[in-house]
């Protein structure tokens, strides 16, 4: 009965989140405390069944109940214990129901958090979350149900998805999932901020930490995603411009707006329209994106093949989502709207600049993602938009956008001399442009202007960044590392984090050689000073999959450099082959092997592939991570220390060097 208990769960979690979008409402428009005060503990409620439900869904597939239609499709009994726990949001339903348990964790986290703040404010926000987990746990139920049984029951499950058997799987999703979904908290704010007619209440400075925790934990899930992909599918890429892929960049570049934007709206009480749209359409973009991988009517290797119904009633979710709330702030976008002076050259007007051009980006791989479906739904037949599309208009904005993350930390709020921007500018722009030159001869042995502009960029970002931390640090009486420095230590971090991403891309994009032969025992090859001799081939059994592995030692000048075990894996079950790549990586590049199609007797088509510097590319990403995860930390510890508004305001003027 475990599988009814886990379903009743979840019809609970649904009741407590339906009641936790009534009764508070009905206690706001009564001015009922009591009423309003129900909010906290029916979040608390929703969270704990729909929890107790995800965990009796995992039991059920350590079990091998496969009476479990979900689990009889995702599951088997040779899957490792590991997999069957991470197969849980493996698929379609399960995926759905970690999708609605992040959703009921963060409202529950929210309540936790700002239990002892405005309780009318705080209330609308849990509030507008509890809708939201009461829509999506209806969803869930009515169409998407992952405790529907199968009857009779089969004695073997069709295992989980041959690429999805990695170690990835057990990370990658759920941070993806929480990065996504706490987008869901910055709109719960930016809605109660609508519906409040009290404008002075700080919510954009409340709102922060949230967003900054989303946009961290999304970077890791596109990172780890970027790095799955690419030592498990066997392409040797790390991006692709996929549907899929797109789908969570989106949400990713307007979050990233979105952060500056709160900054901005919080210290200057400006541009406190465009945080709100940004909320909105960040939120709405990651539905957008659980749309897209559930609807079917895109093709993507990361996408769940689901009846396209259930697409359809998430589109349709969606479309409400944004009518209404839409709607909301052309009724009371004129509250927020007060004139604010600042000039041309000042930080708020390179914020929007960077904000517009975050904007403009996401606009472009919206129409690339969406355009050829529109096509083909019009009746205009077949088009095909792939990575030239997105090089071509994606990369000239990322390198203005570059350009303005430069001068955002440099220039002061409100509004600075021209004098005074180039003594400040002119250093680390002239280091920029000399070495980004010097590093681009280096490596081409000529001028790449694609890999010569990335270079100066990425120092440029570097440079300004240590720079506005020096100033800030020289600006502070206090030497100790206090939340202000604590703050401009999180921003260089994670600016160097994007340079760094900045050279890994370039480096990788430019400069990868390959090639493909056939090899056998006895073989040789030599690619960029290494030499490659194919061993023996090795027959390997796995716990529910048998392999050949070709052992291929690589040297260099004669000396042992490694042995590298690419394999070729046949799953019975699902009745698939899959190519697992061999990697040996250096701090400056990996040598990437993968065993294809097997040719004759003895021989295999091999490729090898050399991909310098692409490591730096999740270094970077962990850079941003950490950087991010500092800020939000240096955020909670305001929160914690009490500080009364006259002192937390002491901060925010040594950042605005006043």
């Amino acid at each position: 009965m475990i599988p009814e208990v886990g379903h009743y769960a979840l019809i609970l979690g649904f009741a407590f989140a339906l009641l936790g979008g009534t009764v508070p409402v009905v206690g706001l428009i009564k001015k009922d405390s009591y009423l309003t005060r129900y909010a906290w503990p029916l979040s608390y409620g929703a969270f704990l069944f729909i929890a107790i439900a995800i965990a009796l869904l995992a039991y059920s597939f350590a079990t091998d109940d496969f009476s479990v239609a979900y689990i009889a499709h995702h599951s088997n009994t040779q899957l490792p214990l590991f997999f069957k726990i991470a197969a849980v949001w493996g698929g379609h339903e399960g995926s759905f129901l970690f999708w609605l348990f992040s959703l009921s964790g963060w409202a529950a986290a929210v309540a936790y958090c700002y239990r002892k703040r405005d309780e009318q404010f705080i209330a609308r926000v849990l509030v507008t979350l509890a809708i939201l987990t009461a829509v999506f746990s209806l969803f869930l139920l009515m169409v998407s149900n992952p405790f529907l049984r199968m009857l009779p029951a089969p004695l073997e499950g069709r295992d989980l998805n041959p690429m999805l058997q990695d170690v990835g799987l057990i990370f990658h999703p759920p941070m993806l999932y929480l990065g996504y979904v706490g987008f869901a908290v910055s709109f719960a704010f930016a809605i109660a901020a609508l519906t409040t007619k009290d404008t002075t209440i700080p919510w954009a400075r409340w709102s922060r930490p949230w967003t900054g925790a989303s946009w961290v934990l999304l970077t890791g899930g596109i990172a780890l995603g970027s790095w799955w992909a690419y030592y498990e599918l066997g392409w040797g890429g790390w991006w692709f411009w996929d549907p899929v892929e797109n789908a969570s960049l989106m949400p990713w570049l307007t979050g990233t707006a979105l952060m500056h934007s709160l900054i901005i709206t919080e210290h200057r009480k400006a541009l406190t329209s465009w945080t709100l749209l940004l909320a909105i359409f960040t939120f709405s973009l990651s539905l957008l994106g659980t749309f897209i991988v559930r609807s079917g009517v895109l093709t993507s290797v990361h996408a769940f093949a689901v009846d396209p119904t259930r697409g359809v009633s998430l589109l349709a979710i969606l479309g409400v989502l944004l009518i209404v709330s839409l709607v909301l702030f052309a009724l009371n976008a004129d509250r927020f709207t007060r004139p604010v002076k600042f000039g041309f050259l000042s930080k708020e007007a390179t914020f929007l600049a960077g904000n517009s051009l975050l904007a403009v980006a996401t606009l472009t791989i919206l129409l690339g993602t969406f355009y050829p479906m529109v096509f083909q739904a019009l009746d205009l037949g077949n088009i095909s938009v792939g990575a030239p599309y997105f090089n071509t208009l994606f990369v000239p904005l990322s390198f203005l956008f570059f350009i303005f993350m430069g001068f955002g930390v440099l220039i002061r709020w409100h509004r600075v001399s021209t004098d005074d921007l180039i003594t400040r500018a002119l250093a680390p722009m002239s280091v920029s442009i000399v070495l980004g030159v010097a590093f681009s001869v280096w490596f081409e042995r000529g001028i790449n202007l694609i890999v010569c502009l990335s270079f100066i960029t990425a120092i440029w970002i570097s440079l300004t960044a240590i720079q506005a931390f020096y100033f800030r640090r020289t600006a502070s009486r206090d030497r100790k590392l206090g939340l202000a420095s604590l703050r401009s230590l999180a921003m260089v971090i994670a600016h160097c984090g994007v340079a760094v991403t900045i050279i890994g891309a370039a480096l990788v994009s430019h400069y990868s050689v390959e090639m493909s032969n056939k090899m056998g025992p006895g073989d040789a090859l030599n690619l960029s000073g290494y030499q490659f001799s194919y061993r023996e081939t090795e027959l390997i059994i796995g716990p529910n999959y048998t392999a050949e592995q070709a052992n291929i030692e690589v040297s260099k000048d004669g000396k042992f450099e490694a042995m590298i075990l690419p394999q070729r894996r046949h799953y019975t079950v699902r009745t698939m082959n899959m190519s697992e790549p061999g990697i040996k990586w250096y701090w400056k590049g990996d040598i990437y092997i993968t065993l294809a199609e097997k040719l004759n007797r003895t021989d295999y088509a091999v490729r090898i592939q050399y991909k310098p510097y692409v490591r730096w590319l999740w270094i970077g990403s962990i850079m941003m991570m950490l950087g991010g995860a500092l800020a939000v930390f240096a955020r909670f510890k305001l929160k914690a220390t009490q500080l009364s508004e006259k002192e937390a305001l002491v901060p925010a003027t040594i950042v605005m060097w006043k």
